[in-house]
């Protein structure tokens, strides 16, 4: 085995935590945060929410089981790179088909490893998500021209990953049958010269708007007894409309909300119009769009251990979680001259932020949580039944 090169995690505030090369070997910028999940490394680091980000897994071992074909949220790794203490340079599970390190390298994305991850999660949760850079084979005297190099590079903030991530062209989504036991049913994409199979033709259909959506959110659709199309993120309204989908979900997916007003304007002109679900990203958008504002958490919810009450019924849900922004509304909102009431429906245990809303008199709720989890806890999934309850009742009308 050769021998590893050093590397070394430089923050913007000029910290640096050293460690050894894995994966792809190279310099890459982008946005530190950190992730409490126990497992679920390979669905992490392919949701397209984790886009530009440098990715920092709190779990001391990670790599043990592998990579399968099975487990991915999109086509991709999504990251921008890989932070861990320890990388199991072996897949010892059945599933697997190659190890983490030869699916990052296959995918030239740089990792470190080594690194101490528990003071680079005190570190941000102190300071707060910023800036960060993998830099391979760095010597002392070389910090300060990588400290330099990663001022100059574009903020998180400042670049448009929805277009990196969404659909070209609309896509219909089939599920394929696999030999997998964990996950039978597998998401495949095609294009719409590609028929529906028949025993979908009866089912409602509904669009799925891709800001970055993860593979398991069209699996539970689908599996939900829809038929479902997604659709590039700047899709105009007036095509959606003339479409007469029975319902709407507005996807999870990467960056800053705030740099998104040609979603907000088109989502606007939407609700009220066909049933709407937004998660995460989505959530984000049509809060935005009923009049609500976005703000920057201090270091984001990012882990599958996060409360939420359901105010509803007082139960807690215990939630898989991944964004850096979250949401404030008013009591109403005003749509096409009409002044509608606004459910605060969810709430965030630790620090009280809203995880969902809902405008019942327009058809129309958002969760900032994720509901179809990936890889769990799945306290949230009945989210999917609502939506077809939502969406099968405005059938009726």
């Amino acid at each position: 085995m050769n021998e590893r090169r050093r590397a070394l995690l430089l923050l913007e505030d000029a910290t640096t935590f050293p460690g050894l090369a894995f994966g792809h070997v190279g310099e890459r910028s982008g946005e530190a945060v950190f992730n409490t999940s126990m497992t679920g490394y390979q669905e992490i680091l392919s949701d397209p929410s984790y886009r530009g980000q440098l990715v920092t897994l709190t779990s001391v071992h990670v790599g043990n089981y592998g990579i399968n074909a099975n487990d991915m949220e999109s086509d991709r790794v999504q990251v921008a790179g890989l932070v861990v203490r320890s990388a199991s340079r072996r897949a010892s599970n059945f599933r697997a088909t190659r190890t983490l390190e030869a699916w990052l390298c296959e995918h030239e994305i740089p990792g470190i490893m080594g690194v101490d991850t528990r003071a680079v999660t005190r570190h941000l949760r102190d300071r707060g998500a910023m800036m960060g850079m993998i830099v391979p084979d760095a010597a002392p005297d070389d910090i300060h021209a990588a400290l330099e190099r990663l001022k100059n590079v574009p903020r998180y903030e400042e670049r448009d990953y929805v277009a990196e991530c969404s659909v070209p062209a609309p896509r219909r989504v089939l599920l394929e049958e696999t030999a997998d036991p964990y996950v039978p049913l597998r998401v495949t994409l095609v294009g719409e010269e590609t028929p529906w199979p028949e025993r979908l033709l009866e089912l409602p259909e509904v669009g799925v708007l891709d800001f970055g959506v993860k593979y398991s959110i069209l699996r539970l659709l689908a599996e939900s007894g829809f038929r479902v199309t997604v659709f590039p993120h700047d899709t105009a309204p007036e095509t959606l409309l003339a479409r007469e989908l029975s319902g709407l979900l507005l996807s999870n997916g990467p960056g800053d909300p705030g740099r998104l007003g040609g979603a907000v304007e088109r989502v606007r002109s939407l609700v009220g119009k066909v049933p709407i679900f937004g998660i995460c990203l989505g959530h984000q958008i049509l809060a935005q769009a009923v009049g609500g504002r976005t703000f920057k958490l201090k270091f984001g919810h990012r882990g599958p251990n996060q409360p939420v009450r359901v105010e509803a019924t007082g139960r807690v849900q215990i939630t898989s979680q991944n964004h850096g922004y979250t949401v404030e509304l008013g009591e109403t909102a005003q749509i096409n001259e009409r002044v509608e009431p606004v459910e605060v429906t969810h709430v965030n245990l630790n620090d009280r932020t809203v995880e969902g809303f809902a405008l019942p008199t327009l058809r129309a709720f958002g969760l900032q949580h994720h509901p179809e989890a990936g890889p769990g806890p799945h306290d949230a999934s009945e989210a999917f039944l609502d939506f077809r309850k939502v969406v099968m009742a405005s059938r009726v009308l």
